[in-house]
């Protein structure tokens, strides 16, 4: 067995793993991750070309102020790493009808004025000569925040395992968890998949999707859950970049539409946010043919010059859902010597630059002002706003 005081053992190479790994290996500890690999992991939820950054969050203050200082870290990452991963496009909203209290549209607009931020209303009109591309009569109403954009998010998941190793976390590839060691009560390692027993003060499963398989106790407040994104070739992708074709939402409260500028080879990424598919994360990623028509039918009443583009592409997103679409950030209460550091549910990847502090301080079990929206909690009913959407 192997060993050492203060020692950690991660589980999972995401953004949750790799960001607290990182952290606590700044802080002094000793921490190794393991993760089945390759890293970044094709599977996982934050491998994609991209992801949505933004702090629209309806009247959610505390998920904005974590976005405000999130997008510090973003521009400290992209000054770090010389190379702009984190693009600041800014993020249209679109409305399908007038912005209301009580909606995630106008709760969001009125919350970021309140906090100072130029948040730019829209109209019919302005949207037909800033965004030529959309059906402008179909969106009445919106704005547009300068302060967001996106992530090209499977890069900056190999720049973070990078990171990781050169910081001296021993990073593990093709190697999972089996089962947790116990002794007397208290969680001591894992039997990994390569049946070597890893022993270690503290384990953290921050496994994503996997981690209620993994963790068979949590299924009763997290599941994975698959939703569908398509990547479309488009001939001009010119016309599909910012500052005419920004990050956007449209009327997503309602539609669950949203989607990404064209990519330097002309790949365009729409996604749609709704239920969900209940899936098993081992499973075939196969998005149902009917998916696509789903999307054109939308692309030609909204974006008609996409209604043909050839689709290159899909993939089942897949979210690690909590009830309550909270993170779920803790010490296990039954189970002393583990944490969980999972549950996502499709909007964590924002937060990767303060992820790392937020879960370690947990770990280490330091003041965070963050921390007690992500404790371990009794199950409820579901919350009514739900701002989620991954990117």
């Amino acid at each position: 067995m192997n060993r050492s005081d203060g020692s950690i053992l991660v589980v999972g190479g995401g953004i949750f793993g790799l960001t607290v790994a990182i952290e606590l290996r700044r802080r002094g500890r000793n921490v190794s991750l393991i993760d089945p690999g390759p890293l970044p992991h094709p599977l996982a939820s934050s491998t994609d070309i991209s992801k949505m950054i933004r702090m629209d969050y309806g009247s959610d203050e505390l998920y904005t102020a974590m976005m405000e200082e999130a997008f510090v870290g973003w521009r400290a990452w992209n000054d770090e790493w010389g190379e702009p991963l984190y693009h600041e496009s800014g993020f249209l909203i679109l409305a399908g009808g007038p912005m209301q209290s009580g909606g995630f549209e106008y709760e969001s607009f009125v919350l970021l004025q309140a906090r100072g931020h130029p948040v730019q209303r829209i109209d019919s009109d302005q949207i037909r000569r800033r965004f030529p591309e959309w059906v402008a009569k179909t969106y009445p109403d919106g704005y547009f925040n300068p302060v967001g954009g996106y992530a090209e998010s499977g890069k900056v998941v190999g720049k973070l395992v990078g990171q990781a190793r050169r910081s001296g976390v021993t990073v593990a590839e093709g190697v999972g968890l089996r089962r947790l060691l116990t002794r007397g009560g208290r969680v001591i390692g894992i039997e990994s998949t390569d049946e070597v027993l890893r022993e270690a003060d503290i384990v953290v499963v921050a496994a994503g999707a996997w981690t209620p398989t993994l963790l068979p106790h949590m299924q009763g407040v997290m599941q994975p859950v698959g939703q569908p994104v398509l990547h479309f070739r488009v001939d001009t992708p010119e016309y599909f970049r910012p500052p005419r074709f920004p990050p956007w939402a449209a009327d997503i409260s309602r539609t669950g539409w949203y989607g990404f500028p064209a990519m330097p080879d002309g790949t365009l990424k729409i996604a749609n946010h709704g239920p969900g598919r209940n899936v098993q994360p081992d499973d075939p990623r196969a998005v149902p043919p009917d998916e696509e028509n789903h999307f054109r039918g939308f692309l030609r009443s909204a974006l008609p010059a996409l209604a043909e583009a050839p689709l290159i592409g899909s993939r089942l997103c897949l979210y690690c859902d909590t009830w309550d679409g909270n993170f779920w950030i803790d010490h296990d209460p039954d189970r002393p010597g583990l944490v969980v550091a999972a549950g996502g549910s499709g909007h964590a990847f924002k937060f990767a630059p303060i992820l790392g502090r937020l879960i370690a301080d947990v770990v280490e079990r330091a003041p965070n002002p963050y921390a007690s929206r992500f404790a371990w909690r009794a199950r409820a009913e579901r919350r009514t706003e739900d701002a989620r959407f991954a990117g």
